[in-house]
């Protein structure tokens, strides 16, 4: 893995000056995602904040071949280019050493897209998807999505005489629906830890097959939080265990960072807007339920990493 310094002075693939959000968490994952590959790279994403933000026809930040697709379609359409490439490698017209990678929100991962995602891993095609999950549908106006936490306060679960605590749901759980398909690699990620992250994305190119990853990419916009926070709360999330890091390799698992003092939920709630209901006496079994998924997954990771008893 490349130092910071030799990082620093490498090429950036995305270029400053796009219309994300101050503080979005998608540039910059794609960012640290794009310095780690060492290859030249092929990109697919579908509609979202992500494709919205750094396409505005006819500019594009974009400084390698990039793809725009459906919202619930960039896993299908990328692994059909895949296919092409080695096709064209095979009979010689195509020399070069190619990666291919998709970055999908968690609208068009979890839900829309989840239907494409599984085939292209079932099919075996070699390339790296990468999910920034911030949590709902940011992009259409912060509606709940699969991913959406337990508690949150969206659009379509405002806190109120209907449903006071938010969100009824606990979240979907992605990373381990993708593992349970078999693939070479999977993993968590978080932006707030820079090295892990682009550690596992070198791993994931490396695989002679599909590989996932999931990203936590915090939203000032829809979490409610000051923008220069992002890392911050990205660093919450891991510290607090709501976002564990590990990651699943030729089904083995490895947690790949432990804070050696755990921290409150509470603090990790408490920095963001969209749990501010939650703090109330009477949400307080709502908290205590999230600790306790919180617990509880921890406790199966630890056994499936050989770290726990069961």
């Amino acid at each position: 893995m490349p130092s910071l310094k030799e990082l620093s002075h490498k090429k950036e693939l995305l270029s400053r000056g796009h219309r994300l959000c101050p503080g979005c968490g998608a540039p910059i994952i794609v960012r640290q995602v794009l310095l780690a590959a060492d290859k030249p790279v092929i990109v697919a994403c579908p509609t979202g904040c992500l494709e919205v933000g750094t396409t505005i026809y006819p500019y594009t930040a974009w400084k390698m071949p990039w793809i725009h697709c459906a919202f619930e379609n960039a896993a299908a359409t990328l692994s059909g280019v895949e296919t092409a490439y080695r096709a064209l490698k095979k009979q010689g017209k195509i020399k070069d050493d190619i990666r291919f990678i998709a970055f999908g929100g968690d609208g068009g991962t979890y839900d829309i897209g989840l239907q494409s995602l599984s085939g292209a891993l079932e099919r075996g095609h070699r390339m790296l998807y990468v999910c920034y999950d911030n949590e709902a549908y940011m992009n259409t106006g912060i509606q709940r999505s699969s991913a959406s936490p337990l508690g949150a306060h969206t659009t379509t679960t405002p806190p109120g005489k209907a449903i006071p605590a938010g969100k009824t749901e606990s979240r979907k759980n992605l990373t381990e629906i993708v593992a349970a398909h078999n693939i070479p690699y999977v993993a968590q990620a978080s932006p707030g830890y820079h090295m892990d992250l682009m550690k596992k994305v070198q791993k994931a190119l490396s695989v002679d097959g599909p590989s996932f990853i999931n990203v936590f990419s915090p939203c000032p916009r829809g979490w409610r939080y000051p923008a220069e926070k992002t890392i911050e709360i990205a660093k919450l999330a891991v510290l607090t265990g709501f976002w564990p890091l590990y990651e699943v390799e030729n089904g083995k698992y490895r947690i790949t960072y432990k804070p050696r003092k755990k921290r409150p939920l509470r603090e990790f709630l408490e920095a963001q807007g969209r749990f501010k209901h939650l703090l109330a006496e009477e949400n307080k079994p709502i908290v205590e339920r999230m600790e306790k998924e919180i617990e509880s997954r921890e406790k199966e990771l630890m056994i499936r990493a050989g770290e726990g008893e069961k």
